[in-house]
């Protein structure tokens, strides 16, 4: 079979490697579907401290089961994986916390993605419930984008998103337009889209359509929108310290914002004025991948129609061209990018 392997930063390859085989509790899976990310970008150029070379990347991850070793599961079966697997075992996992797991694992990371025509479902994925049934009328490069909602459906549960609510999302990548169309699901009152970069905002408010499309003076405009309240919910889609400090500065009294975009590690500090977040009684939370229930609910929604995804998914190549799909993310120059193995 074909496969996307990682070898050093700046080294992945098309390569020839022999179909996997299902140990016992695994499950083997036909790889339909394998979406990209900016984490792909970022492990394709810096690599990673998980990843220990050689290693086939992709975690965004759709397919059919071709052979089970593990109870409950069939050839023919639709399935998503989840990305983050958490232990179960440990303290966190007990009290429920799995997103913040300290000995979580990841697939393409500790174990081979999937950028490849087929992989393994490790025993591990299955014992947390992390492989999920496909609802019927939903394609495999839709429930691929299970895994990005996840995450921003645990962001949004964080910074408690609801009815009633102004919010700002801060970029206009795949997860800011996921953004919006969840808290729009969650019955926010209004949704404005905010990007630096006019020519992708323009792209993503034109499919997803948010209350007020914000270029330029975010914080200027976001004021004059909301009558000077500022914004119930600030979330930063974006791996900027700068929206951050912004995103203080922008929300309303007890107003909740979410640090969504982790910072580069080699400059994660910023300004915060300490006097707004204690008179305005402002809530700063972070958030940090997904839990597999957050998987399972993210394909409910998909499902439903809650939260669609199918318009965001806007290229699709085959295995051969995943240096083009990656390239592509980095450029900015599409929504969602996905791999068809």
């Amino acid at each position: 079979m074909k496969v996307a392997r990682f070898h050093a930063p700046g080294d992945l390859r098309i390569e020839d490697a022999p179909e996997p085989v299902a140990g016992p509790g695994e499950v083997k899976i036909r790889v339909r579907n394998c979406s990209t990310c900016g984490t792909d970008v970022k492990i394709y150029k810096h690599g990673h401290h998980h990843i220990d070379p050689p290693r086939v990347m992709g975690h965004e991850i759709a397919g059919e089961v071709v052979e089970s070793a593990a109870p409950g599961w069939s050839a023919g079966d639709r399935v998503q994986v989840i990305a983050a697997i958490p232990c179960g075992r440990c303290a966190e996992c007990r009290r429920g916390r799995m997103t913040v797991c300290p000995n979580q694992e990841s697939m393409g990371y500790h174990y081979d993605g999937g950028f490849a025509e087929y992989m393994v479902v490790p025993a591990k994925v299955l014992a947390v419930d992390g492989l999920n049934r496909i609802p019927a009328g939903v394609g495999f490069a839709e429930a691929s984008v299970a895994e990005p909602l996840a995450c921003v459906l645990n962001g949004q549960e964080l910074a408690r998103v609801g009815p009633g609510d102004d919010v700002v999302v801060m970029g206009s990548g795949p997860i800011g337009c996921l953004h919006v169309r969840l808290a729009r699901a969650r019955g926010a009152a209004r949704v404005f889209l905010a990007d630096i970069n006019p020519d992708r905002l323009a792209v993503a408010a034109a499919l997803v359509r948010p209350d007020a499309a914000i270029h330029a003076e975010v914080e200027e405009q976001v004021a004059k929108l909301t009558d000077g309240r500022g914004a119930d919910v600030v979330i930063t889609a974006a791996a900027a310290g700068a929206a951050q400090e912004q995103a203080i500065r922008m929300a309303a009294r007890q107003g909740r914002i979410s640090f969504f975009g982790g910072l580069p590690k080699d400059n994660p500090i910023i300004s915060c004025d300490s006097n707004l977040v204690h008179y305005r009684e402002l809530t700063i939370v972070g958030a940090n991948g997904s839990s597999p229930a957050h998987n399972a609910r993210a394909l409910e929604l998909i499902a439903t129609g809650a939260v669609p995804v199918a318009d965001l998914i806007t290229e699709r190549l085959p295995l051969p061209d995943v240096l083009a799909a990656i390239d592509t993310v980095a450029r900015g120059a599409a929504i969602k990018v996905t791999i068809e193995p």
